[in-house]
C-alpha cells in the first residue's frame, strides 16, 4: 500500500486508535473519532462522560509530542477484506478558542452527525503525520 493509499484508507475509517507515551516512554493507548485533512489528523475532546476532562492522552502529548494512530478493518468470514493503515506524527494540543482548533472542529462536525448536533468544547488534537503506511490482503 502506497503513502496515498494508506491515507485514503485511513480517512474512510469511522475510528483509529491513538498511541501516545508521557515523558518516561510509558505508553497510553486509546480509540477517538476524527478526520483528516491532507496530512493533518484531528480529534477533540467531546461531550461524552469521562472521569476527568485532563485526560492522559492531552498531558502526554504536551511532555511527549510523539504519536501513532492506527485504522484497522478486521472480517472474520473474509480474510481478503483485511487491512490496517499507521499514521505516525507529531502531535499538539489547541485550547478550543484557536483558529485552528475551529478548523478542526468544523472538519469533525462534517464527518460525524452527533457532532453537528453537539459540537466538541474541548481542547483538538491535531497531528501532523509524517509517514502513512499500511497492508491489505487483496
Amino acid at each position: 500500500m502506497t503513502a496515498d493509499d494508506a491515507r485514503l484508507v485511513f480517512a474512510a475509517a469511522r475510528v483509529a486508535r491513538l498511541a501516545t507515551a508521557d515523558a518516561r516512554g510509558v505508553p497510553h493507548l486509546v480509540p477517538l473519532v476524527f478526520a483528516v485533512d491532507g496530512d493533518v489528523v484531528v480529534s477533540a475532546v467531546d461531550a461524552k462522560p469521562k472521569r476527568t476532562t485532563a485526560l492522559r492522552r492531552l498531558a502526554n502529548v504536551r511532555a511527549n509530542p510523539h504519536v501513532a494512530l492506527l485504522a484497522d478493518h478486521y472480517d472474520d468470514a473474509d480474510w481478503a477484506a483485511l487491512w490496517w493503515v499507521r499514521a505516525d506524527g507529531t502531535a499538539r494540543v489547541l485550547e478550543p478558542g484557536d483558529a485552528a482548533a475551529r478548523r478542526g472542529v468544523a472538519l469533525l462536525r462534517q464527518r460525524y452527525a452527533q457532532y453537528r448536533e453537539r459540537p466538541p468544547e474541548g481542547p483538538v488534537l491535531e497531528v501532523a503525520v509524517t509517514r502513512w503506511s499500511g497492508w491489505r490482503a487483496r
